[in-house]
């Protein structure tokens, strides 16, 4: 069912296109409604549109319905100390067990919830709503970083190194990022204090988010001690959901599968720190992201990535312009990347739109 506030916005916008030109079996079409749709609104209230009847309709009761003395009786046996604690799945099949048919078990958890009864039975808990991903967007470098910690093979069967690494979610630059041999608090606060001191988060008025998971290293005390020093603010991923923080998740596998990464594992500790810091210098000033249109990140981060995508533009235009029968279309799209969301939420962004969608609505219907 559609709500007023929908049917009228959505008649306006209609008629605006039809005064316009439009025609109103193609307008009706764009708005996702029939014509005959559009006349009923307009026929049930007179001219003016009215809501859905139908939730306020008066339904005559069904003749099979179950009579005062039936539905007393289901209540009663529904709270049976036997059967107070099971749902209508369990009831229904026990009394059939025992030559007795009361209703169906859709009648049930009607009667059930005519009652207030339909609720979770039992000492379990009932099912909680999944809590929606955080949300956040990047309109430039320095405004929201993610970081993670995963492990780093060695040629010893159980031993690992661990890397610690924080990446600029707009720019993809890894800012900060350290290996050590002991996943550690310390270890954490200390490459955010030493990326905050070489990105000049000090002296910014924007502070950054800082995103992780929810990993007891990246919630520790101490490394809350230290992001409430720097003026950073946390924020943390879904428990036991690894998609929330998916960029820092795709960097570590495009580290692991770089031609070079030593599949037989680390011979000591000096050999990972050597081997991250040639990845991480030619990730951020060499690698072509292909996310950005392929400038690398350095160049994003450091605002050149508009002079380098306006130059290849430029290049293209004068190729079409040598060869045109060469090109069937537009030229490839060299425009710059925008605003990069972290979990971007459907409803926010829906949201955010707001009136200016509204508005443009009757326009795109007379196109």
């Amino acid at each position: 069912m559609t709500a007023l506030e929908d049917r009228r916005q959505i008649v306006e916008s209609i008629g605006e296109a039809h005064r316009a030109g439009a025609r109103l079996d193609r307008a009706c079409t764009l708005a996702g409604i029939d014509v005959r749709t559009l006349q009923r609104w307009r026929r049930q209230g007179g001219g003016t549109v009215r809501d859905d009847r139908r939730p306020h309709a008066e339904r005559p009761r069904p003749a099979h319905a179950l009579s005062e003395a039936e539905r007393t009786e289901l209540l009663r046996v529904a709270n049976e100390p036997r059967f107070a604690a099971l749902p209508p799945a369990q009831i229904v099949p026990r009394l059939a067990d025992e030559g007795v048919y009361l209703a169906s078990e859709s009648t049930f958890h009607r009667v059930l919830r005519a009652q207030g009864q339909s609720m979770h039975r039992g000492r379990a808990k009932a099912p909680a709503p999944a809590r929606r991903p955080t949300t956040h967007t990047a309109h430039g470098p320095g405004e929201v970083w993610c970081w993670d910690v995963t492990w780093l093979p060695s040629r010893v069967n159980g031993r690992w190194f661990y890397l610690y690494l924080i990446l600029d979610l707009y720019s993809r630059k890894i800012v900060g990022h350290e290996v050590h041999e002991a996943e550690s608090a310390e270890h954490a606060a200390q490459l955010v204090k030493r990326a905050a001191l070489a990105e000049g988060v000090h002296a910014t008025a924007t502070k950054p988010v800082l995103h992780g998971d929810n990993g007891a290293i990246l919630k520790a005390t101490t490394v809350l001690a230290m992001l409430h020093w720097l003026g950073i603010a946390p924020s943390y991923s879904r428990p036991r959901v690894s998609d929330d923080n998916a960029f820092v998740e795709s960097l570590f596998r495009t580290a692991k599968y770089r031609p070079g990464f030593p599949a037989e594992g680390f011979a000591d500790l000096d050999a990972a720190r050597q081997w991250m810091v040639g990845f991480v210098h030619w990730y951020n000033h060499e690698h072509r992201h292909s996310a950005l249109r392929f400038v690398a990140p350095a160049q994003r981060h450091a605002g050149d990535d508009h002079g380098v995508l306006q130059a290849r533009a430029a290049l293209y235009h004068i190729a079409r312009q040598r060869h045109p029968h060469r090109w069937s279309g537009a030229t490839r799209n060299w425009t710059p990347i925008g605003p990069v969301t972290l979990n971007p939420e459907r409803d926010a962004l829906a949201a955010t739109c707001g009136s200016s969608d509204r508005a443009a609505q009757s326009k795109r219907l007379a196109a």
